[in-house]
């Protein structure tokens, strides 16, 4: 727990949470919703065309979009990481921020699946989609609902017990 108090303590930790900078907090978590939209926006857009929405559209162009998700990704990764050092003994003791966690790894390894196993497929465009194809699609859609649903409820279930963030310790 010490650690967490020092990652929120430090200066980069209090001038993110403290600062009345429009470059801090409120940017940071803007350029982290972008980054969500950019991320799970586009991979929602191949998971419907793999599922046969837009069927006219060919699927093939769409792996350009992979470099859109990753960046999306890297924003993410950076702007979340600010926001966590701004609050580590609050996320950090939190649950939720566990299954958020999980649920983005397991969207990850998935949006990596779908190129490796849908993408690199020479049939693409040229018959329907197989039905471990479209599993993927699927497991994509839940596992990125799984993580936007638990980051939105870390807001309302706290730390475990005994645990409490900075805010409640500090005058």
């Amino acid at each position: 727990m010490q650690f967490l108090l020092w990652l929120e303590r430090s200066a980069l930790g209090s001038w993110v949470r403290e600062s009345s900078s429009l470059w801090a907090y409120p940017t940071i978590l803007f350029a982290h919703t972008v980054g969500l939209g950019f991320l799970v926006g586009t991979n929602t857009a191949v998971d419907l065309r793999m599922l046969g929405f837009a069927e006219r559209l060919p699927l093939a162009p769409m792996e350009r979009f992979f470099s859109v998700m990753w960046l999306g990704f890297w924003v993410n990764a950076l702007s979340g990481t600010l926001l966590l050092i701004a609050d580590a003994s609050t996320k950090l003791t939190n649950p939720v921020f566990y299954v958020k966690m999980a649920f983005v790894t397991l969207a990850v390894v998935n949006m990596v699946l779908i190129r490796r196993r849908v993408f690199r497929d020479p049939a693409l465009d040229t018959a329907p989609l197989a039905g471990p194809a479209k599993v993927l699609a699927v497991t994509s859609l839940f596992f990125w609902m799984g993580a936007i649903t638990a980051g939105r409820l870390m807001a309302y279930f706290g730390p475990v017990s005994g645990a409490p963030g900075l805010q409640n310790r500090i005058p």
